[in-house]
C-alpha cells in the first residue's frame, strides 16, 4: 500500500472487531496500543508505535452503558498521539455518543453533544469521521473538519436483493425525512412520515401517519434503535393503516438498550437491518437480524484523508 508508513491506525477497546475489519481492508495491521483500567477506575493509554510526523487515526465508538468510559479513553488516546508529535489526529467515531443531546429542550439543560465536541478538540483531535449524526447541526459544534458519513447505499444494496416492487420508506419523525427520502430515491420507493409526541425521554406516541402505506411493504428507517419503543410504535401505526404485515426495520446505530431486544422479538419484524457502528454481543441478537459492516467505507475514507484528496463523493 502506498504511503502506508505515513499513517497509523489505533483501535480503542470499544469495538476491536471493527478495528480488525478496517485493518484487513487497509492491508496493514493495527498499530499497537496499551489500554488499561486501574483498580481505581482510571484509564491508562500508551501508544506502542512511533507516530512522530504521522497522520494518526483513532477508532473508538460509544457503546451502550460504556459511552463515558469510551470517550475518556478516546481523549487520552488523542492526547497521547499529540504528546508524541503526531502530524494530525483523526478521531473515527462510528457512533457519536450524546448526539441526541444537541439542543436545549427544557430549562437549564446542557448541550451535551457540544461539550463532547469541545473536549475532543481540546484533547488534540484535528479531524473527526463519524456516521449518521442524529442531526446535521452537530458538525457545527466542532472547530475542526467533520466527515459525516451515511449508509443509504449499504442499506439499498441489501434491500434490492429482496426484489420488492412496492416499497415505502417510513420516517419515524419529521427530522428523519431527509434520510428517508435519500433511501427511497435509491430504491425507487415512496415515503411516509409519522407524527409523534414524546411525553418523556425514551418514550414516544405516534399520533398519525402522513402518506399512503396501505397494501405496501414498509421499511421503517431511523438513525438509532435505542430502547426500540419508537420503531415498534411505528410498526403498530402503519399496520393499523393497512400496511403489509412484512415490515422491515433499518437503522444505522443498534444501541439496543434496556427492553429493546424483548420489544423487537415481540414485534417480529420481517428483518432488522443495522450496521456495525456498535458491537452486538450475544445478548443483543435476533433471529432475523442482519448486521452490515462499515469497515470498507471507513478504510476508503482513511485512505482518502491520508492522500489528501476530496472525500465528499463518498459521504
Amino acid at each position: 500500500m502506498e504511503n502506508s508508513k505515513d499513517f497509523s491506525v489505533f483501535a480503542g477497546s470499544s469495538h476491536p472487531e471493527l478495528g480488525k475489519g478496517v485493518a484487513a481492508f487497509l492491508g496493514k495491521p493495527l498499530d499497537k496500543i496499551t489500554l488499561k483500567t486501574f483498580s481505581s477506575g482510571e484509564k491508562y493509554v500508551a501508544l506502542e508505535e512511533e507516530v512522530r510526523g504521522k497522520n494518526v487515526f483513532l477508532i473508538q465508538t460509544c457503546r451502550d452503558q460504556g459511552v463515558n468510559e469510551d470517550y475518556v479513553e478516546l481523549f487520552l488516546m488523542a492526547d497521547a498521539a499529540k504528546q508524541a508529535y503526531a502530524e494530525s489526529v483523526c478521531a473515527v467515531i462510528p457512533y457519536f455518543g450524546y448526539s441526541r443531546q444537541d439542543k436545549i429542550h427544557g430549562k437549564r439543560e446542557a448541550i451535551s453533544a457540544k461539550v463532547m465536541a469541545k473536549l475532543l478538540v481540546a484533547s488534540g483531535v484535528k479531524h473527526v469521521v463519524t456516521f449518521q449524526l442524529h442531526s446535521d447541526q452537530i458538525q457545527g459544534f466542532f472547530d475542526v473538519p467533520v466527515d459525516h458519513l451515511k449508509v443509504h447505499d449499504l442499506f439499498a444494496e441489501h434491500l434490492k436483493k429482496k426484489k420488492v416492487k412496492n416499497w415505502v420508506v417510513v420516517s419515524t419523525d419529521a427530522g428523519g425525512v431527509k434520510n428517508a427520502k435519500e433511501l427511497a430515491n435509491l430504491l425507487g420507493a415512496e415515503i411516509a412520515v409519522l407524527h409523534k409526541h414524546r411525553p418523556e425521554h425514551n418514550q414516544s406516541e405516534v399520533t398519525h401517519v402522513i402518506g399512503d402505506v396501505k397494501g405496501k411493504t414498509c421499511i421503517i428507517y431511523d438513525d438509532i434503535i435505542d430502547t426500540a419503543g419508537s420503531v415498534c410504535n411505528a410498526q403498530k401505526a402503519i399496520l393499523a393503516e393497512g400496511a403489509n404485515p412484512q415490515v422491515y426495520l433499518c437503522a444505522t446505530h443498534a444501541i439496543f438498550s434496556g427492553p429493546a431486544i424483548e420489544r423487537l422479538k415481540k414485534a417480529k419484524f420481517e428483518e432488522v437491518v443495522v450496521t456495525d457502528t456498535l458491537p452486538l454481543g450475544p445478548k443483543k441478537q435476533l433471529k432475523r437480524l442482519k448486521q452490515i459492516s462499515i469497515a470498507s467505507v471507513l478504510s476508503k475514507k482513511i485512505l482518502k484523508i491520508t492522500q489528501q484528496k476530496s472525500v465528499s463523493n463518498l459521504g
